[in-house]
């Protein structure tokens, strides 16, 4: 066989285990499977804590979701003139944490007969909701609301919605409580937060 014909076969045969190897190299390494969960309970600093104890929640986030305006910022949106609710964003292993567990821990850490407000803020921007990621969400909340609304004589108004846009907000926002620790304290408490939170749940609510 001429040279060149021998740098043509070799080379036929070396060109797919060069490919399959670059392609290979190129993949990312698979992660472990994760899940979105999107509640709104007022004052999102207050709402990352309870979560970021849980063992298979991954990371908090707090945001604004179920606004009209693109990219919001906090400004406009503690204004009310976006229709966004401040909100915390949760990734989560579902392996390890699942859906029912966020969402008894969200019920206890909110007012769940409140109108458009949590605790000392008010307007709709603080109002209390469940944003549902798929239809499995969807049910559990809603069945986990029919159950909540069956332990008392007044009406849920934490409203159930299908998740739309979610915008992170500003950095100095995020793990307020770790970062400004004196500053949360002093508003989670004058906000009157955990007293009233007692007065609802009684001995199921334990401080974050």
């Amino acid at each position: 066989m001429p040279p060149s014909q021998k740098k043509k076969t070799l080379l036929a045969c070396i060109t797919p285990i060069l490919s399959s190897l670059a392609l290979s190299m190129a993949s990312p390494v698979l992660q472990a499977d994760t899940a979105t969960a999107t509640f709104a309970g007022g004052c999102f600093w207050c709402m990352e804590p309870p979560f970021d104890k849980l063992e298979g929640v991954i990371s908090t986030t707090s945001g604004y979701i179920g606004g009209h305006q693109l990219n919001p910022t906090y400004k406009q949106v503690s204004a009310g003139i976006t229709g966004h609710t401040e909100a915390v964003q949760i990734i989560y292993n579902p392996d390890k944490v699942g859906y029912q567990t966020l969402l008894d821990v969200f019920w206890l850490n909110i007012d769940p007969f409140a109108v458009n407000r949590q605790f000392c803020d008010g307007g709709s921007q603080y109002r209390s909701s469940i944003f549902t990621h798929n239809t499995e969400q969807q049910q559990l909340a809603t069945a986990s609301k029919g159950e909540i609304q069956g332990q008392f004589d007044k009406r849920i108004a934490t409203e159930i919605t299908k998740a739309s846009t979610f915008y992170p907000a500003e950095s100095y926002h995020q793990d307020y409580y770790i970062n400004n620790p004196i500053r949360y304290t002093f508003y989670r408490h004058n906000c009157g937060r955990d007293k009233r939170l007692k007065q609802v749940w009684g001995d199921k609510y334990v401080k974050s």
